[in-house]
């Protein structure tokens, strides 16, 4: 074990060095991603210094068993030597966890789309209430949101909405939502009292840089349009809102709520970036899914995930056969409590690949 923590702890004191280095603390974008790495490699060197401690103190214990005569002090030793023992086990355990291959994409801020699916008005007052949880679940971890395109629903809620997240580990977080939602319940448009089924779907991509997606500013069609919705005078004088299409591509991104056409044209092209990038990286994600034959797939956004049932107060979750009747609290972002099943999942899924089970 320890030889397998000691390359990362390693680098663990080569990021220090570097983030004392006046260079780079010039550098804030450089010196923000050494904050990063170093955050994720202190919890590796904190439980290394644990473990070496462990197995330091269970050498001496035995050497003390194996020397002493008196029984007192032999009995004092067998129980620090059970106790160490399962001191060591349990730490093996973190370890193991701490070894899984992380996610490289797992930091990086997010766009978060909610599109109405079937169900009509309903399917759009449904993409309102998700938009919600999410505010409220976002807010919860103090992560920044955004909405940068709302096309608002006929009875309320939302046709389409996206919202930019930023914060700490937002993708390693929000990646499990993405998928299909579905609801049952009695709408607020029905006049009967029946319970109907709607659905709406989620989509997370992870923000990436210019580095990562290269764009040929030829192949961009740029349109400034008039934004909708409220937003008073300015909104009918201005045209800041901005609508890109990637040309051999055919996808499309606007965004209009803000008020200036500049800032409007960066956050498109972050969420264009985004959308190109998934797309190119749809194939390959779909096929580690298949050879690990996942339980907690993210790659397949057509697939059902998640049923909401008001007249249960049920929510289940179809990917690992997940059932809570918190429906209340979760809705209004109470999302650990089904996200942390989730990444316990797939977890487990990936230590087990790594023990060749």
């Amino acid at each position: 074990m320890l030889d397998k923590l000691e390359p990362i702890v390693i680098k663990f004191e080569e990021v220090r060095q570097k983030l004392s280095d006046p260079s780079v603390m010039s550098d804030m974008k450089e010196f923000t991603r050494l904050s990063k790495e170093y955050k994720d490699l202190e919890d590796v060197k904190i439980i290394y210094d644990k473990y070496k401690d462990v197995l330091s103190n269970l050498k001496l214990t035995k050497e003390i068993l194996a020397s002493e005569r008196d029984e007192e002090m032999r009995d004092m030793a067998k129980m620090e030597l059970d106790e160490l023992g399962e001191q060591k086990e349990a730490l093996e355990e973190e370890i193991k966890v701490l070894l899984v291959p992380k996610d490289p994409e797992d930091d990086k801020d997010v766009m978060l789309e909610i599109r109405a699916g079937t169900g009509g008005d309903e399917a759009s007052i449904f993409a309102g209430d998700l938009l919600r949880m999410y505010i409220n679940y976002c807010e919860s971890k103090n992560w920044q949101i955004e909405i940068i395109s709302t096309s608002e629903g006929t009875a309320g809620g939302y046709k389409e909405v996206v919202m930019n997240v930023k914060g700490n580990n937002v993708y390693g977080t929000l990646k499990y939502e993405s998928g299909v939602h579905r609801v049952q319940r009695v709408p607020k448009t029905e006049s009967q009292g029946r319970v109907h089924t709607s659905a709406a779907s989620v989509a997370v991509l992870p923000e990436v840089d210019e580095v990562d997606v290269q764009i040929n500013p030829a192949d961009l069609k740029v349109d400034t349009f008039r934004a909708s919705g409220a937003g008073g005078q300015h909104v009918n004088k201005t045209e800041s809102a901005i609508r890109i299409t990637h040309i051999p591509t055919g996808v499309v991104v606007e965004c209009q709520e803000g008020r200036s056409q500049h800032k409007n044209r960066e956050i498109a092209m972050n969420w264009l970036r985004s959308k190109l990038y998934e797309q190119a990286n749809a194939a390959q994600h779909a096929e580690i899914s298949d050879k690990r034959k996942s339980l907690v797939s993210t790659g397949d956004r057509s697939a059902k995930i998640r049923t909401y049932n008001w007249p249960q107060g049920r929510i289940t979750d179809h990917r690992i056969g997940l059932t809570l009747y918190h429906l209340d609290a979760i809705v209004n972002g109470d999302l650990d409590q089904v996200i942390d099943k989730l990444k316990l999942t797939e977890q487990s899924e990936k230590l087990a690949a790594m023990e060749g089970f």
